[in-house]
């Protein structure tokens, strides 16, 4: 297999459903080399987008909803291109004068994502043409991997939040069928109030991978579940953005119910799922509609459905009775892609691309990251999870980590995600702008754990900064504003002094009325303006009071 990296092809001038379309190369040059065209937006009749697909299933008391699908991952960082801004010609497969050759970034691309999921990268694998008139698809057909695709047997593992309890988790895995490399078709634009449909063709010929797994997951929650530790895996090892409003991961969800123990019923298909919130509440809503039908004795047809986002349920785009004839036949200018591994003892090198070439360069995935940060920092798994949701995160986390001789990484979690955050939340700023810097945060852990101040204290100091902006150092802010913690042993002398000046309230309280001790706790902590630890500070009344 030959590859050519940053190659276009030439201009053409096509007849496109009746539009004499000129394609001319623009002035305009983003990076990775490839020229534009000038750009147009087509105006078709009656037309429908083609999208693609992704996966999930539920044990809901008597029936156990299944569903399948498959995720569409756009491997292109300028899919959020305006439709009037310029038509990208073909990228999956790069034409120089008569010649196709497949584009090696895109390879390189599937085979990282591939073992990223635990999938059996395939040494030979082949192209296919799949034949089909729409008014998104310019070629009239579709490069794609129909029965031999770059890899195949994957398995992502998840962590999925209880519905109850969004701070604890239960683990989940999902099956990973294929993945295969084919083309993207344009996008039809529905314009509801001219009643036109649009025909976006920017993204045509854009290379796609597409992600099929098995009927694994149970409900909307394992589904959104999935998709967001897809999404950190596949930016992790930089395959994809995954912004799924610019359409660089994009979701259809075949859903169908069926009684426990019994054949998977009749699925539908609900396509153009653009955004978790609408991924969750369209297949649960879809599951809970079929059993309805179900239970009712009725039967679940064959449909292609869409998701309305306004008042949360499905409509019906069209019937899937029939099965379409695609014509698949083996892509004629593109010979089997071939891989080795030299991994293997028995690898004969044959191709440009070495498995293991690219296994060695992987980034530390989601999962490692998480576990690393368990094991090295002590700190629980719900807080990993959330620390490595967010790049930024747990970046200022290992940040503040090096930068203090601290080993309790719990008490930095907590004072990060439940202090912190909280703080930088109200004032909308994220943690990679944040004005407490990683190591004044280090500083202050340093002196919470050394004793010099109070939790209250520290909260007190994260607050001055980011509120203030104030420049001193924590210890100097400490230092000025006499905030360092009484020492235990002269806690005596402020109980007794208390004791001594409201004898009427302890003698109230040594009469049995035990309320007036929170009256008498009150001014002990203001009698030692709050710098005492008010769990021994407590203590210590209580048992002078009790003599």
């Amino acid at each position: 297999m030959i590859f050519l990296e940053n190659t276009c092809p030439v201009s053409l001038k096509t007849k496109y459903f009746g539009y004499e379309i000129f394609r001319r190369w623009s002035n305009n040059k983003p990076s990775k080399g490839r020229l534009l065209i000038e750009s147009f937006t087509l105006q078709v009749v009656r037309c429908q987008a083609e999208g693609c697909h992704a996966s999930l299933g539920n044990d809901n008391g008597h029936v156990v909803c299944r569903s399948h699908s498959n995720c569409a991952v756009a491997l292109d960082d300028y899919v959020a291109w305006h439709p009037d801004a310029c038509i990208v010609c073909y990228e999956l497969v790069l034409l120089l004068t008569d010649e196709q050759i497949l584009n090696k970034r895109c390879v390189e691309a599937a085979i990282k994502t591939a073992l990223a999921l635990q999938a059996q990268v395939i040494k030979v694998s082949h192209f296919d043409r799949k034949h089909y008139f729409y008014p998104d698809l310019p070629a009239g057909y579709q490069i794609t991997q129909k029965d031999s695709p770059v890899a195949k047997d994957g398995c992502i593992s998840f962590n999925v939040p209880v519905q109850e309890c969004s701070m604890k988790f239960y683990s989940h895995a999902v099956r990973l069928t294929q993945l295969q490399l084919e083309e993207d078709s344009g996008k039809s634009i529905h314009d509801a109030k001219s009643n036109r449909v649009l025909v976006d063709l920017n993204r045509a010929g854009l290379p796609l991978m597409e992600l099929v797994f098995a009927p694994d997951l149970r409900d909307g929650e394992e589904a959104a579940a999935l998709i967001k530790e897809l999404s950190l895996i596949l930016t992790r090892v930089g395959t994809c953005s995954c912004r799924m409003e610019e359409g660089a991961l994009r979701i259809d969800a075949n859903i169908s119910v069926h009684k426990q123990g019994e054949p998977l019923g009749e699925r539908t298909e609900v396509k153009n799922l653009n955004s978790i919130r609408s991924l969750v509440k369209a297949i649960n809503y879809e599951i809970q509609r079929q059993i309805d039908i179900l239970e009712a004795g009725g039967t679940v047809l064959n449909e292609t459905l869409r998701f309305d986002a306004i008042n949360n349920t499905t409509i019906k785009m069209r019937d899937k009775d029939t099965i379409h004839d695609y014509r698949f036949m083996p892509e004629p200018n593109l010979p089997p892609l071939r891989l080795h591994d030299s991994l293997d003892a028995s690898c004969i090198p044959n191709s440009s691309l070495d498995i293991n070439d690219i296994r060695m360069k992987m980034n530390e995935l989601p999962e490692e990251t998480r576990q690393r940060l368990i094991s090295n920092y002590g700190i629980s798994l719900e807080d990993a999870i959330i620390l490595v949701n967010d790049d930024a995160l747990v970046e200022y986390f290992l940040d503040v980590m090096s930068a203090t001789n601290s080993h309790n990484g719990q008490l930095v979690s907590n004072l990060l995600l439940n202090n912190l955050l909280g703080t930088l939340n109200s004032l909308d700023v994220d943690i990679k702008d944040s004005i407490l810097s990683p190591s004044a945060f280090a500083e202050i852990v340093h002196l919470l754990e050394s004793g010099q101040i109070l939790h209250a204290v520290a909260l007190k100091i994260m607050e001055l900064i980011c509120f203030s902006g104030d420049k001193r150092t924590p210890s100097k802010i400490v230092e000025m504003s006499n905030w360092t913690k009484l020492p235990d042993d002269l806690l005596e002398d402020y109980v007794l002094e208390v004791i001594s000046s409201n004898k009427k309230l302890v003698g109230k309280y040594r009469r049995g009325n035990s309320k007036v001790f929170n009256t008498l706790m009150g001014k002990a902590v203001a009698a030692t303006e709050r710098r005492a630890d008010m769990q021994k500070l407590q203590d210590l009344l209580k048992r002078k009071l009790d003599e």
